[in-house]
């Protein structure tokens, strides 16, 4: 029976810990491995042209050194503090590659220079032009996924799909971003045809973007999650996002 890190019952020291997520991590990442390889099988794709990103959101700055150990460099945040404060005690290590996953507020875009490899929740064109407008003089623009909501769910964040076909050309004209592509969220259900239509939904977005929208030039699809990521692999995905799936629940 698999032991989670939040399982334990005593106090551990740093390095127990790291030790503990080593052991976790190497144990999960042969087994996403697995499921990615059949999924990249059954899609005739593979598994090397589909990048993992790590959320790491929540798991002491040990997990993250025990991802990096194993071979991942691409780290999702959910949260700018976060963020942050995980980058000061990883401060000298050059391997990590930093994704922002969550939502970001505008009024808190000009935190993302100079500390974010990638944006994926480029969510409302307000965002975007924030961020162009803090553009720090002599930085390369930032690199964006437009994130458009293909489930339908109210609650989610994201471009609907006629909105991104609104938004996407001036987006994509903005000097301060590098519009790589587009990510989604699938619903939390166990419905399998709703979550393959909102990644079906998302890639058909993105063909069609880059036959109508002067100027896109994406590559990527972030879609798929750890409850997911085989359906949207299947679907296209080139980043899966994986939290639980690779550390187990989060400590706090």
């Amino acid at each position: 029976m698999r032991r989670d890190l939040c399982s334990f019952p005593f106090p551990a020291s740093p390095l127990t810990l790291l030790f503990m997520y080593e052991h976790i991590i190497n144990e999960r990442l042969t087994e996403v491995r697995g499921r990615l390889e059949r999924a990249t099988t059954r899609a005739g794709r593979r598994p090397e042209d589909i990048r993992i990103v790590a959320v790491t959101k929540g798991h002491p700055v040990d997990a993250l050194r025990a991802v990096l150990d194993a071979g991942i460099a691409d780290l999702g945040e959910n949260r700018i503090g976060e963020l942050e404060g995980k980058q000061r005690e990883l401060e000298g290590d050059d391997r990590p590659r930093w994704h922002m996953v969550g939502h970001v507020q505008s009024r808190k875009a000009p935190q993302l220079w100079g500390r974010v490899d990638v944006l994926h929740s480029l969510d409302s064109t307000k965002l975007g032009q924030r961020l162009d407008r803090t553009r720090p003089d002599g930085e390369d623009p930032i690199p964006v996924l437009v994130q458009v909501n293909t489930s339908g769910e109210e609650a989610k964040y994201g471009f609907t799909p006629d909105g991104l076909r609104e938004a996407l050309p001036a987006l994509v004209a903005l000097p301060g971003l590098e519009v790589r592509g587009l990510m989604t969220l699938a619903p939390f259900t166990d419905d399998e045809d709703w979550i393959r239509k909102t990644f079906r939904r998302l890639r058909e977005l993105h063909e069609q973007a880059g036959a109508d929208c002067p100027g896109y030039e994406g590559t990527e699809l972030s879609m798929g999650m750890s409850n997911d990521f085989e359906i949207a692999v299947e679907e296209g995905s080139t980043m899966i996002r994986l939290g639980t799936a690779l550390l187990g629940e989060r400590s706090t």
